[in-house]
C-alpha cells in the first residue's frame, strides 16, 4: 500500500526517506513542493496530490511534512491516520519530534518505521508492543548509533548500455518513468539533446552494435539504498593473543531481487598469525603472508542469513592494532538498477518491420567499504 515515506524540513529539505515496496526517486517531491509553493501557508497544502504514477499523502506536524507515496488508490484517511500514528510514536520514543531528534535517532526511527509496516501494510503500530520489539533509546544505545549507523557517503554511476542490430535508419524514441530522476547525465552524440530538454525523451538514430548511449551520476547519499547490511564485530584486546571475529550479511531494500556473486574481503592487521572461523556459507580463505581475508558467499538467502564467526590467533607480545580493518564487498542484483530508474517505453520510426526489444537491469557493487 504505502511504497515510501519522505520527511521534509521547514526549508523544504527532504532529511529522511523510507522505502518498503520499492525505491521510489524522491524527484516525486517535486509535485508536492510545486503545491507547496502555491500554497499560501504551510497548513494549506492539499494533503492528497495525484501524479503520473504515484499519490502522495501528507499531514504537517511540528513544522515537519510527512509524506507519503502510494501507487493504488487507498483511503486516503487510512493513510493519515497512519502518519499520525508515526509521528505520536516518535514522540513517545524521544520526547518530542522534531528534525534534529529523528536525526540524533536515526537508527531507532528505522527500526520503528520497519516494524510499523510489512510490505507497505500497517503492522505494529501500538507503542506497547513497539516497545517489546525495540527499546527506547538510552544514552548508551544513542552513543553507540551514532558511531555504528550511518552512511560516510554514497553515490551512484549508472549507464545505459545499448546493443543494436537493425536494418535500415530506423529513428527511435526512449521514455523513461521517471525522467527527473536524471540530472547529471552525459549523453551519446546520437542523441537529441534540444528534445531531451524540452520533453525529458530520449530521440536518436542508433549507431549499428554497442554502444554506452547515456552514463549518469547520483551523488546525494539520502537517494542511495545501500541493498546489502553489514553487522560486525570486530575486536581485540590488549594483553590478549586472540581477536573476535564476527560478521553478518541480509539483504535491504531489493525488492525482493537475489542479491547474488557476493564476495567478502578485508586486510587483516599485521599482527595476526591465522584465523579459526566458520562460514555457515560459502567458502573463505585467509593468507597468514598478506593477510588478507577472503569470503565467497555467493548468494544471500534472506531466510537463512549468511555468517562468518571465530577467532583471529595473533603474534605473542603484539600490541592491540591501532585500528579495526575495513571490509570490502563484491554484489549483483539481477533486473533491477539501485537508482530507481525505469524505462516506460521504446519506439521505432521510419521503418516498417517490427523489432526485436529487450531490456535488462543490473544493479552491481563498485567500491561498497565498511568501517568496522
Amino acid at each position: 500500500m504505502i511504497h515510501s515515506v519522505f520527511l521534509i524540513n521547514a526549508s523544504g529539505d527532504i532529511f529522511l526517506e523510507k522505502h518498503w515496496k520499492s525505491v521510489v526517486s524522491r524527484s516525486v517531491c517535486d509535485y508536492f513542493f510545486e503545491a507547496q509553493e502555491r500554497a499560501t501557508e504551510p497548513e494549506n497544502v492539499p494533503p492528497v496530490i495525484p501524479t503520473p504514477h504515484h499519490y502522495l499523502i501528507s499531514v504537517l506536524r511540528h513544522r515537519i511534512f510527512f509524506v507519503a507515496v502510494i501507487q493504488s488508490e487507498v483511503p486516503p484517511l487510512f493513510v493519515i491516520e497512519f502518519l499520525h500514528r508515526v509521528v505520536d510514536t516518535f514522540q513517545d520514543y524521544f520526547g518530542v519530534c522534531t528534525e534534529a531528534a529523528i536525526k540524533d535517532n536515526v537508527v531507532v526511527v528505522y527500526e520503528l518505521l520497519e516494524e510499523m509496516l510489512d510490505n507497505g501494510f500497517p503492522l505494529a503500530t501500538e507503542s506497547n508492543i513497539l516497545k517489546e520489539l525495540i527499546k527506547p533509546p538510552t544514552i548508551l544505545r544513542t552513543m553507540v548509533n551514532t558511531i555504528t549507523g550511518s552512511t560516510i557517503t554514497a553515490e551512484i554511476q549508472g549507464v545505459i548500455d545499448a546493443c543494436v542490430k537493425l536494418t535500415g535508419m530506423p529513428d527511435l524514441t526512449l521514455s523513461f518513468m521517471n525522467p527527473r530522476l536524471l540530472d547529471d547525465v552525459s549523453f551519446h552524440p546520437c542523441v537529441r539533446f534540444k528534445r531531451w530538454e524540452a520533453e525529458r525523451i530520449l530521440s536518436f538514430i542508433p549507431p549499428d552494435g554497442n554502444f554506452r548511449l547515456l552514463s549518469y551520476h547520483v551523488s546525494s547519499q539520502n537517494l542511495v539504498a545501500i541493498p546489502v547490511y553489514v553487522k560486525h564485530n570486530i575486536s581485540f584486546r590488549e594483553g590478549s593473543f586472540q581477536g573476535h571475529f564476527d560478521l553478518t550479511l541480509w539483504p535491504k531494500q531489493t525488492m525482493g531481487k537475489a542479491v547474488e556473486s557476493v564476495l567478502v574481503s578485508s586486510q587483516l592487521p599485521r599482527g595476526v598469525l591465522n584465523t579459526n572461523l566458520s562460514a555457515s556459507q560459502g567458502i573463505y580463505t585467509f593468507d597468514p603472508v598478506t593477510k588478507l581475508l577472503s569470503w565467497d558467499v555467493g548468494k544471500i538467502n534472506p531466510q537463512k542469513l549468511p555468517s562468518l564467526k571465530g577467532t583471529m590467533s595473533l603474534q605473542a607480545g603484539a600490541s592491540k592494532p591501532d585500528e579495526n580493518p575495513t571490509i570490502n564487498i563484491q554484489f549483483k542484483i539481477q533486473q533491477m538498477a539501485i537508482s530507481g530508474l525505469k524505462v516506460n517505453r521504446l519506439d521505432m520510426y521510419g521503418e516498417k518491420y517490427k523489432p526485436f526489444k529487450g531490456i535488462k537491469y543490473m544493479t552491481k557493487a563498485g567500491k561498497f567499504q565498511v568501517r568496522t
